[in-house]
This record gives structure tokens, C-alpha cells and sequence, in this order.
């Protein structure tokens, strides 16, 4: 089964250098999709960029981030609930831990 990522990007964040008309007369934009190595804190697993040249890349030129993806079958999957505190207190301050 083939990966589908969602996601979304900033079109104000795109520098208009790097947007390249084509013989068609239609507006392009190179990008990556690149898989993050830790899900971030609001689930993101992607993270979109700007395609950099081979020279910008030996440059060691700064990335320009535009936007951010999840797996589709991660953000579909339901939300696990988080424990329920099942400690049932007498109401007395004698069982604090300190």
C-alpha cells in the first residue's frame, strides 16, 4: 500500500526566485518532502522545503521551510485516551508522597 502524506504549506514563505515558469506558461516550485526523525509535538511527521541547487547545497545554503506533513493513516488513526486516575483519596493529606 502506497504512503500518502497530507499536509499544508505557507505561500507567503516562498521566495519568488525560486518560482520558474514553464514553457507552458504555468507558475512551478521545486520542492522536498522530507520524514522527520521525531514526530513533532503537533503530529507532524514531514516537513516540506524548498529544492536547493547543487550549488546552494555545497554552500552548505540555509533551507527555506515553507511547510509541514503528516502520514494520512497516522492522522486518521483515533487518539489514544490518556489514563484515568483510578486512586480513589480518603481526603487526607497523609498520603502525599512527601
Amino acid at each position: 500500500m502506497a504512503q500518502l502524506i497530507t499536509g499544508s504549506i505557507c505561500l507567503s514563505d516562498i521566495p519568488n526566485d525560486k518560482i520558474k515558469v514553464g514553457k507552458n506558461g504555468k507558475k512551478y516550485l521545486n520542492i522536498c518532502i522530507s520524514e522527520l526523525q521525531n514526530v513533532s509535538p503537533y503530529g507532524d511527521t514531514h516537513t516540506i522545503y524548498v529544492s536547493q541547487s547543487a550549488m546552494d547545497r555545497q554552500a552548505k545554503a540555509p533551507k527555506t521551510y515553507i511547510g509541514h506533513g503528516k502520514n494520512y493513516a497516522a492522522a486518521q488513526a483515533p487518539q489514544a485516551e490518556p489514563p484515568v486516575n483510578t486512586r480513589v483519596s480518603s481526603g487526607s493529606d497523609d498520603e502525599l508522597p512527601f
